[in-house]
């Protein structure tokens, strides 16, 4: 599992990345697509690192809203 943060872009899109695998960023005309699309970066991401012999980096569900 993966945390992944969603919130819509300026072009109307959706953006999702994944902070625990930096640079790990895909979008999506909707949510499901946006959803369905980092979960395919994702896996592609982890396999490329096992590929290349690299480690991968471990999930810290450490998140916090703050209210501005």
């Amino acid at each position: 599992m993966r945390q992944v943060i969603i919130y819509s872009g300026e072009d109307g899109y959706f953006i999702a990345e994944c902070p625990s695998l930096p640079g790990c960023i895909s979008q999506g005309q909707t949510r499901e697509e946006t959803v369905t699309n980092i979960k395919e970066a994702i896996h592609a991401y982890i396999a490329a690192l096992e590929e290349d012999g690299l480690p991968v980096p471990e999930e810290h569900f450490d998140a916090m809203v703050v209210a501005v």
